[in-house]
């Protein structure tokens, strides 16, 4: 298959939400039409994020109050993520030691896992990581003692920091990890999220699709790009967010395509041809 007929046979996307979708709290004007075309072409659609600080009712609540609609088929987050990996590979494990948010736990409970008290006598099953802005310093000393006594421990997100166009840093799971790995020489078993492409494995088992079926799309190199690259899919790349063209252009391995914005890749893939050529596609 040639880079030039790649979106003919996509039959899925996978959506990096802020950069792609929208910013911040603005939606795209792009956006709500480039869904119509999704739905008009027959192409499914999953919103993924690295972000597991929400639980996927409180991610749908957000995307509701923009205006898209979405369902819980249409979510994939680093937290689905970790529970289809924990029962995937310790089939047994209940308790769990969640070093994340109310809402993100709230989603393992949904799942049928136990969350562990902040106590040497409670000893879990597994240890996650993820990103914490309500952490505590006590149960950042938990989580390390777990990882000292060798339970088995996985991350959800490889993120240093969290953007944000507030002045401060936001803390993210990455660094939460190397703090852990500071205090007591443990890294992560396994660290989820984008590059990882476990997520994108997790659709395409979902749905029953083959890597050249689903395409991952969003606005940065590192993480979307490398992330399909990774799963063997189809990388498109948008400018609306981080990532400039001439970034883009100097990057290896580097995107099957790249879009403006979404709203020009849904007029492409509904009229369900390649562009001529791969790379910039701009209006």
């Amino acid at each position: 298959m040639t880079v030039d007929n790649k979106l003919a046979h996509v039959r899925h996307v996978a959506l990096d939400m802020d950069g792609t979708l929208y910013l911040g709290d603005r939606l795209f004007p792009w956006t709500p039409g480039f869904l119509q075309d999704l739905r008009a072409a027959g192409i499914g659609y999953s919103f993924l994020t690295n972000n597991p600080t929400k639980s996927v009712q409180d991610y749908l609540k957000k995307l509701d109050k923009m205006g898209i609609e979405a369902s819980e088929e249409n979510m994939y987050t680093t937290s689905l993520s970790a529970i289809d990996y924990i029962r995937k590979t310790w089939p047994q494990a209940r308790r769990l030691f969640l070093l994340g948010t109310p809402s993100m736990v709230s989603q393992f409970e949904k799942a049928g896992f136990i969350s562990c008290s902040d106590s040497p006598a409670d000893r879990p099953d597994v240890l996650v990581v993820a990103f914490d802005p309500t952490l505590t310093y006590s149960r950042l000393c938990r989580a390390s003692w777990w990882a000292q006594q060798g339970v088995p421990y996985i991350a959800t997100n490889p993120d240093r920091v969290c953007p944000t166009h507030e002045e401060t840093v936001l803390v993210d799971c990455g660094s939460l990890q190397k703090c852990i790995e500071t205090a007591t020489g443990r890294q992560p078993d396994k660290v989820l999220g984008k590059p990882d492409p476990s997520m994108l494995q997790g659709i395409m088992d979902r749905h029953g699709l083959r890597p050249d079926e689903i395409a991952m799309v969003g606005d940065r190199i590192y993480t979307d790009t490398a992330m399909a690259h990774n799963a063997g899919a189809v990388g498109i790349l948008v400018l609306s967010g981080e990532t400039s063209l001439e970034t883009a252009q100097n990057s290896s391995p580097g995107p099957d395509y790249i879009f403006e914005h979404v709203g020009i890749l849904g007029r492409a893939l509904l009229q369900n041809r390649p562009p001529i050529t791969p790379g910039p596609q701009m209006s």
